[in-house]
């Protein structure tokens, strides 16, 4: 046990600590004079138990997880089933279990089953190049299901994580460089028939979200495609958080001075809008810390993927480094302009006990990884 625990990586146990540090403040400040005073409390209360499952998962030999992927993904799409008939709707998406003042979002976890299917699938080519029919192909079915369930809750956010992660994870496989001209031919031709018909058919798309009571979808999207168009209200939260990152200038309007999330200007500042608060009161000078924090910490995790003598262990890493990279990018961009606003959170900063809990088992599983590898081959 001590041998494994000896292993832990400090350099990563030092970045969460800072980044603890930097979530606790900035929702203690994003919430100061609210309803949900005191969330900094429960914040820090969710970090003593995500540190504590990252440092109990290092004991955890990581390739029993990787066998059992198949009954891991059962329990990800029957928890995703579930939830769209028994869930709690909470910002127009119907994804959460609540049971009295907890909730769990199985889609968050959903992305983790993923990264193990995905990394399973990959390592039994052993650094071969992946076929279309014996790799390809499973990999797109495997991970079709669950990202369709996650659409309809709606949850569009963690339905492009999904994506990501695929398209992360495959990236950096044996892949055929047809397969991937292909590959990319087709998202760019999706993508373009998408903004298109969106165009063309712009009041048909939102009559039919009115009628099923998922206008913010269309809110969402037309802001970012045409914001002459778009109304005030739904430009309200976008055009506020670079008003509020501008006015930060490079050293911040200063801890607790911040104007617009005081005010009640913009929604979700201690989750979603987070790096507003960052931005407003610590400036440039602030968020280059923050996003410095995240390189150091992508950087470890990318060492120790180098490191591995397994490779599903290294496909594994690099699934969660493609996923943390986009949500941060993600979180960063649509308060800046340059994404269309999701409901992704920022990693570890932003509050939310499902996903930092989850987050924190990642790690954990990056843990076990280095703990664990072994100079021999490795069964499947």
């Amino acid at each position: 046990m001590l041998n494994k625990l000896k292993k832990l990586d400090w350099g990563i146990l030092i970045i969460l600590g800072l980044l603890m540090v930097v979530s606790v403040i900035i929702i203690h400040s994003a919430t100061a004079s609210t309803r949900y005073a005191g969330s900094e409390t429960k914040q820090l209360i969710f970090y003593a138990l995500g540190f504590f499952i990252a440092i109990s998962a290092t004991l955890f030999d990581y390739r029993i997880v990787l066998k059992s992927w198949h009954a891991l993904y059962g329990i990800g799409v029957l928890l995703l089933i579930l939830v769209y008939f028994f869930g709690a709707v909470i910002n127009g998406a119907r994804g959460w279990f609540r049971i009295g003042d907890l909730s769990f979002q199985p889609a968050e976890l959903v992305k983790i089953i993923l990264i193990i299917g995905i990394a399973y699938i990959m390592g039994r080519r052993q650094g071969d190049r992946l076929t279309f029919s014996q790799d390809l192909l499973p990999i797109f079915a495997f991970s079709f299901l669950p990202f369709m369930l996650v659409m309809i809750q709606p949850d569009l956010g963690n339905a492009i994580i999904y994506l990501v992660i695929v398209l992360g994870m495959l990236w950096i496989g044996n892949v055929k460089y047809t397969h991937v001209l292909i590959g990319l031919g087709l998202v760019i031709a999706g993508l373009v028939l998408f903004v298109t018909l969106f165009n063309v058919f712009n009041q048909q798309i939102y009559d039919y979200l009115v009628e099923h009571e998922k206008e913010h979808w269309h809110e969402r999207i037309n802001t970012f495609l045409n914001p002459s168009e778009a109304s005030q209200d739904a430009k309200h939260q976008s055009e506020n958080a670079m008003i509020a990152i501008g006015s930060g200038g490079l050293n911040g309007d200063g801890y607790l001075k911040g104007d617009m999330k005081n005010g009640g200007f913009i929604p979700y500042a201690y989750s979603d809008s987070i790096f507003v608060v960052v931005g407003e009161e610590f400036g440039f000078q602030g968020s280059a810390i923050l996003l410095l924090l995240y390189f150091l910490l992508i950087y470890r995790m990318i060492m120790i993927a180098f490191q591995c003598y397994d490779l599903k262990a290294s496909f594994i890493i690099i699934g969660i480094v493609s996923m943390y990279v986009f949500q941060v990018f993600q979180n960063i961009g649509m308060m800046i302009g340059i994404m269309p606003i999701t409901g992704i959170t920022l990693p570890f900063v932003s509050y939310g006990g499902t996903s930092l809990i989850l987050n924190m088992l990642s790690i954990g599983l990056i843990f076990s990884i280095k703990a664990h590898q072994e100079k021999y081959e490795l069964a499947d």
